[in-house]
């Protein structure tokens, strides 16, 4: 019997150990813990196709068409 839990950290409590326990009665069993990393902006932002698609899009736009861009001095967008 193979069983995944996905749970943070912070809501392990005797309950959780209780419940494997009793599911697990008289058995040996194997844990294994894997922490995920924390993805950073750029990857969380290419992480939706459709977003990694607009964003291949805007920045071909930038590099083939920079006469498309507005340039704004920091004292106009106040």
């Amino acid at each position: 019997m193979q069983v995944a839990y996905q749970i943070h950290a912070d809501e392990l409590d005797l309950n959780f150990i209780e419940s494997i326990k009793t599911l697990f009665h008289n058995r040996n069993i194997h844990i294994n813990i894997t922490a995920e990393e924390e993805m950073d902006e750029t990857e969380y932002l290419l992480s939706s196709p459709a977003n990694a698609r607009r964003l291949r899009e805007a920045i071909h736009t930038i590099k083939n068409h920079p006469e498309t861009l507005i340039h704004k001095k920091i004292e106009e967008l106040g």
